[in-house]
């Protein structure tokens, strides 16, 4: 019985020696990729690049979809200063102006072959240009409100020019000065100095206000010419 007994113990002694070795063999046979852990924190440090990349995208969509631009632009909002139409006082000075300016050519052209006295002659001459300039920019100014200026002069500056036609010489140089240089000056920048205070639209305010200083220069030069008495 004795020998029996140590021959079962050996036997549960071997037993459990070969369980741990097949425990051991299946661990070595199953191994853990070295990598995994690596792997799965780059496939979750990962995932919030791509919420934040989702999210950019939805702003950027957001930012750049028709109704941001609806809100930004909302149909029927007020034109901007440059092509909205323009209220009844500055369309009036608008076309007053252009008359005025045309008027302000025709006859500086004729001072230039007309006058006499060569002061007079540069003064037409700073004339021509400085009015040929306003001009085009409130040509400009009422393209873009839709203003139709005058296609002519009006009646009375016609007859102003016809009779400084008629005129040469001294004559012609004197009354050039005191009609166009003194007299229409003067009734100028009374107009622009209203406009460049009263004027509701941006541009015409603005146009009478940097062409004020150049109708104040016109009259200064004219008050010193000689011809002026």
């Amino acid at each position: 019985m004795k020998t029996l007994s140590s021959r079962a113990a050996l036997s549960l002694t071997a037993l459990s020696a070969a369980l741990v070795l097949a425990a051991c063999g299946r661990d070595e046979r199953i191994p853990v990729p070295a990598d995994s852990t690596a792997a799965n924190g780059s496939a979750n440090s990962s995932a919030p690049t791509t919420t934040a990349a989702n999210s950019a995208n939805s702003t950027d969509s957001a930012t750049g979809s028709p109704n941001a631009a609806i809100t930004s632009n909302p149909p029927g909002a007020i034109g901007t200063a440059s092509t909205a139409p323009l209220p009844a006082a500055d369309a009036q000075f608008v076309s007053k102006a252009a008359e005025g300016g045309q008027f302000e050519v025709e006859v500086a052209k004729l001072a230039a072959d007309k006058a006499s006295d060569s002061q007079v002659k540069s003064f037409a001459q700073m004339l021509l240009d400085d009015h040929n300039s306003a001009n085009e920019k409130l040509r400009q100014i009422a393209s873009s409100h839709g203003v139709a200026l005058p296609a002519s002069l009006p009646d009375d500056m016609k007859k102003q020019i016809d009779e400084l036609g008629k005129l040469s010489g001294a004559d012609f140089d004197k009354q050039f000065v005191k009609v166009v240089g003194l007299k229409d000056h003067q009734h100028d920048i009374a107009d622009f100095e209203k406009a460049s205070k009263t004027a509701q639209s941006e541009d015409v305010k603005s146009f009478a206000q940097q062409t004020l200083p150049t109708l104040k220069k016109h009259l200064a030069a004219a008050e010193k010419l000689p011809a002026k008495g």
